[in-house]
């Protein structure tokens, strides 16, 4: 099986007053296409500093990434801006993540123009399809991101990182917000989305019952390193290590949606 992402040895350190804390110790984990790899833990585990340094909005103190054969901590500038295209990340809130008063059709415009994608003339259509795609209404595209449901907007969300037509997609706990219901559906979407596109997900959640959904593998992280790694349903099913059993015994059921990465 080829390999999308690679990250060996991450480590990342950060002052608080006079003490040194160590938000990252050592982590290494793998991502090939099409598959989803979910990063497991409690709060404060090391979970969403991994993802900011994937998005490289924080730098590492030590550790190696390579995504799609290129080292990526070494990009700069216009090398950086373009294989962000090809990597894109959703949040856990969109209204934090986004202006409120942003309208849904300004939202998805900005990759498609930023990247380049289509042209002025053909964004309209491209907004809609995209719209299309996640199982929203067209006629929301006019409609203000505070104006629409919590599971619309991260609708919005998933359409907007779809829109660059990425490889990997970072979700950093997008459903921990979500009624029980709408979480189905959209871990239902994902799935969908990953077997119509090919596309990768690195999904961050402290939640298993979300994670038992959609990942084929799982890598749960505890103080800053990953304290175990296997197939989702080997870990699930008997977690060799103290974080992986305490997860496992406060996770509901929920269904299935992904299929066997080949």
């Amino acid at each position: 099986m080829s390999t999308l992402l690679q990250v060996e040895g991450l480590s990342k350190r950060y002052r608080r007053g006079n003490q040194e804390v160590a938000a990252l110790d050592g982590v290494s984990l793998s991502i090939a296409p099409g598959e989803t790899l979910a990063l497991v833990g409690p709060s404060g585990s090391g979970k969403s500093t991994v993802a900011r340094i994937l998005l490289r909005l924080v730098e590492p103190d030590a550790g190696r990434i390579s995504f799609n054969g290129e080292a990526l901590l070494g990009l700069r500038g216009a090398a950086l801006r373009a294989i962000r295209a090809n990597l894109q990340m959703v949040f856990q809130d969109p209204m934090a993540a986004f202006n409120p008063r942003a309208t849904v059709a300004g939202l998805i415009d900005d990759p498609l123009r930023i990247h380049g994608i289509v042209g002025r003339a053909e964004r309209p259509r491209a907004i809609a399809t995209l719209l299309e795609r996640v199982g929203l209404a067209t006629e929301l595209a006019g409609r203000r991101v505070h104006e629409i449901s919590g599971g619309q907007r991260q609708r919005v969300a998933i359409a907007r990182a779809l829109a660059t037509r990425p490889a990997l997609i970072v979700l950093d706990e997008a459903v921990s917000a979500l009624d029980v219901l709408v979480r189905a559906d959209i871990l239902s979407l994902l799935a969908e989305l990953q077997r119509d596109e090919g596309v990768a997900y690195l999904f961050i959640s402290h939640d298993l019952g979300a994670v038992r959904a959609i990942a084929h593998r799982i890598a749960i992280m505890d103080g800053g390193r990953i304290v175990e790694q296997g197939e989702a349903a080997t870990v699930i099913a008997a977690p060799a290590s103290a974080t992986g059993r305490a997860l496992v015994a406060a996770t509901p059921e929920l269904p299935v949606f992904k299929e066997t990465v080949s």
